[in-house]
C-alpha cells in the first residue's frame, strides 16, 4: 500500500522535526528560566544567563537520559511483544514524568553526594561551574552514547563527570575514593546478578512449565505464583525506590506490604488463570499470553521509579547551582522547586518520544529474541538485584543490571539449544543405518519429551552405541564434527548479538573516565567564560 504525502513528507523529514521539536523544548526552557528569574529579581544579570543556560543543559541531560535510559525499561516488554512500541512510548512518558514529579523532590545538591566534598569549595560561583560543567559533560556523552546504539548508565555518567569537574577545580583531594570503589565494584555486580537471576529464572519456567508435556496445566499451577512473586518484587522496590524520597520505608516493612499484595494478588488471579489455561492451547505460545499484562504493570512501575530517581542525575546539579545562586552559599541538600521538577519530567518524556524508540529496538529485539516469558526473567531479575544492592548499601545501575539480564537469558538461549543439539546428535548416532522416517520420529518423540525422559531416553542410546564414534557421518543424519562447529558458531551469533555486547560493556568501561575528562575540559572552559 503506497504512503500518503503526509507519511511521506514524515519519513523524509524526521530527522529536522526531531531536532527542530528538540530546539524548540530547549528555547522554552530557557525562556521560561529567563522570565522566572527576572520576576525574581534581586539577580545581576550573569548570574540569570548562568541558570538560563544551567536550566536548558538540565533539560538537555533530562532529554538524554529520556532516549537512553528508558529503554531498559521498555525494551523487554516491546521486544516481547507483549506491547507495541507507540504504547510502550506514551506508556513510558507518562510514568517516567510522574515518578519524577511525584517523587523526585529532595534532590541532593552535589548528586550523590559523597563523591566530592563540596565544603572544600568556599566559592559559590565555583562550585555552580562545577555543576555546569558536569552537566554539560555528562549530556554530550549520554547523546554520543546513543548515537552509537550504546545503551550506558546515565547515574554512571553524571558521577564521571562530577568527578572531573571536581578535581579540575579543587585537586585530587576533594574526591571520595572509597565512594568510587563501591561503584566500580558495582560495574561488576550489576550486570553479571542481572544475567544469573535472569536466567535462572528463566530455567525454572521451562523446567517447571514449558518442559512438560502438559504445559497449560503446569502454567495453571505454577504462573499464578510466578505472578504473585513479582508483584511481591514490584511493591517492595516501589517502596524502597519510586517513592523512596518522599516516604522513607524499611526493607523488612516494604517485603511485608509486598507480601500482603502478592498474596491477595494470587487469591484473585488463580482462577482467571486457570481459565485462560484451559481455553489455550498446550504450548509455548499460549504460556506466554499468561504474562503479558503483569509485563505491561511492570514496565510501568519501572518507568516511574526511573523517573523518580534518575530525574535527580538532570536536576541535581540544576538544583545546585540554583540553590548556591539564590543563597550565595553550597547547599548540601536543597529542595527542589517544582519548576525544576518540571523541567526534569518534561525533559525525559521528551527525550523518550522523540529519540527513544531506536534503543528500545535494539534492547529489545537485537541482542537475542525475546518472548514474554524472557521478557519476565529479565524483570524479576532488575527488581531484586536493585532490592538486594540497596539493602547493602552498593550502588548499582540499573541499565547494566537490565543489559546484563538481557543477554544472561540470551546466553541460556544459546545453552540450551547447544546442549539439544549435542543430544539429538546422541540420537542420531544411536540409529545408524536405520530408515530416516524411523529415525525422525524417534526425534519428534525425543523432542516432546520431558527432561527426566530424554536423559533416560539418551541413556538407552549410549548403551545401545557404545561401539559407535560420535563423529561418524551417517547419511542423512549425522554431520561430520568439523561441520557441527562450523553451524554451532552460526547459531551462536545468531542468538546473542557478540558485536553488540562487545559495543555496549566498552562503553560501560569507558563512560566515567571520559566523561570525568570531558568535564574536567569543560570546568576551565566554563571558568573562563563567566569568570
Amino acid at each position: 500500500m503506497p504512503k500518503s504525502p503526509r507519511a511521506r513528507f514524515l519519513s523524509k523529514h524526521l530527522e529536522v522535526l526531531q531536532f527542530g521539536a528538540a530546539v524548540l523544548f530547549l528555547l522554552m526552557v530557557g525562556g521560561y528560566a529567563w522570565l522566572s528569574g527576572a520576576a525574581a529579581g534581586g539577580l545581576p544579570a550573569p548570574a540569570l544567563w548562568l541558570v538560563v543556560v544551567a536550566t536548558v543543559m538540565a533539560g538537555y541531560m533530562a532529554m538524554n537520559i529520556g532516549a537512553n535510559d528508558v529503554a531498559n525499561n521498555m525494551g523487554p516488554v516491546v521486544g516481547s511483544g507483549a506491547m507495541s512500541l507507540g504504547w510502550a512510548l506514551a506508556v513510558a512518558a507518562v510514568f517516567e514524568a510522574l515518578g519524577a514529579v511525584v517523587s523526585g523532590g529532595d534532590v541532593i545538591g552535589t548528586i550523590k553526594g559523597g563523591i566530592i566534598d563540596a565544603r572544600q569549595i568556599t566559592d559559590p560561583s565555583a562550585f555552580a561551574w562545577v555543576m555546569l560543567a558536569a552537566l554539560i559533560a555528562a549530556a554530550l556523552w549520554i547523546n554520543l552514547a546513543t548515537a552509537l546504539d550504546a545503551p550506558v548508565s546515565t547515574t554512571h555518567s553524571i558521577i564521571g563527570a562530577i568527578t572531573g569537574a571536581g578535581v579540575a577545580a579543587g585537586g585530587w583531594s576533594l574526591i571520595n575514593w572509597s565512594t568510587l570503589g563501591d561503584i566500580a565494584l558495582g560495574w561488576l555486580v550489576s550486570p553479571l546478578a542481572g544475567g544469573v537471576l535472569a536466567a535462572a529464572f528463566l530455567y525454572l519456567i521451562k523446567r517447571r512449565v514449558t518442559y512438560r508435556n502438559n504445559a497449560a496445566e503446569a502454567a495453571r499451577r505454577l504462573v499464578p505464583v510466578l505472578i504473585a512473586m513479582m508483584v511481591w518484587a514490584y511493591i517492595t522496590y516501589m517502596l524502597i525506590k519510586g517513592l523512596g524520597q518522599v516516604w522513607r520505608v524499611e526493607l523488612t516493612e516494604a517485603l511485608v506490604a509486598g507480601a500482603a499484595v502478592a498474596l491477595i494478588t494470587w487469591s484473585i488471579i488463580r482462577l482467571p488463570i486457570r481459565r485462560m489455561a484451559v481455553r489455550h492451547e498446550n504450548g509455548k505460545k499460549a504460556v506466554n499470553q499468561l504474562f503479558t499484562w503483569p509485563l505491561i504493570g511492570s514496565a510501568a512501575l519501572l518507568s516511574f521509579a526511573h523517573g523518580a530517581n534518575d530525574v535527580a542525575n538532570a536536576i541535581g546539579p540544576l538544583a545546585a547551582i540554583h540553590e548556591a545562586i539564590q543563597s550565595g552559599a553550597i547547599a548540601a541538600r536543597a529542595h527542589t522547586p517544582l519548576w525544576i521538577l518540571a523541567v526534569g519530567a518534561l525533559g525525559l518524556s521528551v527525550g523518550l518520544v522523540l529519540y527513544g524508540a531506536r534503543l528500545i529496538r535494539i534492547v529489545g529485539r537485537e541482542i537475542t529474541e525475546l518472548d514474554n516469558m524472557r521478557a519476565y526473567a529479565i524483570a524479576m531479575a532488575v527488581s531484586l538485584t536493585v532490592i538486594v544492592a540497596s539493602q547493602l548499601g552498593l550502588p548499582v545501575s540499573t541499565t547494566q543490571i537490565s543489559i546484563g539480564a538481557v543477554f544472561g537469558v540470551g546466553f541460556l538461549r544459546q545453552w540450551l539449544k547447544g546442549n539439544y543439539a549435542r543430544m539429538e546428535a546422541e540420537v542420531l548416532a544411536g540409529h545408524p543405518g536405520q530408515d530416516r522416517a524411523e529415525v525422525e520420529a524417534y526425534l519428534r518423540r525425543f523432542a516432546s519429551a520431558e527432561v527426566r525422559d530424554k536423559k533416560r531416553m539418551l541413556a538407552e542410546l549410549k548403551q545401545r552405541n557404545r561401539q559407535h564414534e560420535a563423529t561418524q557421518v551417517v547419511e542423512g543424519g549425522l554431520l561430520a564434527k568439523r561441520e557441527r562447529k562450523v553451524l554451532k558458531k552460526a547459531v551462536d551469533k545468531e542468538i546473542v548479538k557478540r558485536s553488540l555486547a562487545l559495543r555496549i560493556v566498552t562503553a560501560w568501561i569507558v563512560t566515567l573516565p571520559a566523561t570525568a575528562v570531558l568535564a574536567g575540559i569543560l570546568f576551565h572552559i566554563v571558568r573562563a567564560v563567566l569568570h
